[in-house]
């Protein structure tokens, strides 16, 4: 069951070259993330003014922009609240996530430079320190600079292109589960086991890591899901199927 996180300390917003409207979409996209607001809840305008200190504008538009990343929806009237995502759309997330990643991955591993095999070694070193302090924005961050460096260096810009359009969704897949007890611990073995393959350059079992990391995410994360809905978490082991 998720639990809910407080959300007295999302702090008023400060003045810096960031533009204003950029912090606001950070504080708000961060608090999803981490739960200090769950899935269903509605999205008061006025009461995010009071929390953040800025104009109803820059939450409108912030809210606009979480909408469209799919954080945030809409429902007649009745106002934005967050995103509920379903089993179905879950499910469907983990499948193409299977197939786009796994791909990612095996054509990085035959393509990138030595460089970007360095700099995912060092997006996985502070990764796996992240994954240790269980602070799940941060953690959030550290998998998106991993899977940044996999964007760069595997030359499938309309693959990348796809999985980035999901990103918000899949993060919010991802929190789910880092926020299971000692997840953060397998999913470290995972991560390093598909940066052992990279390295030794074995496309094959590159792809093969990835797959099992992934499946084993959608294992954690469907069952927390199933939880909420009254499902019967074997039913939905039945239905998905990780690509060989």
């Amino acid at each position: 069951m998720l639990k809910k996180h407080s959300r007295e300390d999302l702090g008023k917003i400060e003045r810096t070259s960031v533009t204003l409207r950029e912090k606001v979409l950070d504080a708000l996209r961060s608090a999803i993330l981490s739960f200090k607001f769950l899935p269903g809840d509605r999205l008061v305008e006025r009461d995010l003014c009071d929390l953040l200190g800025v104009s109803r504008t820059s939450v409108r538009e912030a809210l606009r922009h979480l909408e469209s990343e799919g954080l945030v929806e809409y429902l007649d009237g009745k106002g934005p609240r967050v995103s509920v995502i379903t089993l179905e759309q879950a499910l469907e997330i983990y499948e193409l996530r299977c197939s786009l990643e796994s791909l990612v991955v095996e054509l990085f591993t035959v393509r990138a430079s030595e460089d970007q095999l360095l700099d995912l070694e060092y997006s996985l070193r502070k990764l796996q320190s992240r994954l240790k302090s269980g602070d799940v924005v941060l953690i959030l961050e550290a998998v998106s600079d991993f899977y940044n460096v996999l964007f760069q260096g595997c030359g499938n810009h309309t693959a990348c292109s796809l999985l980035r359009q999901l990103q918000a969704r899949i993060s919010f897949l991802r929190a789910t589960t880092v926020s299971q007890n000692d997840r953060y611990l397998d999913s470290s073995e995972e991560m390093a086991a598909i940066f052992e393959a990279i390295q030794s350059r074995d496309p094959v079992r590159a792809r093969k890591a990835s797959i099992d990391h992934i499946h084993k995410a959608a294992t954690v994360a469907l069952a927390v899901m199933a939880k909420q809905n009254d499902v019967d978490p074997a039913t939905l082991q039945a239905i998905y199927i990780a690509p060989n």
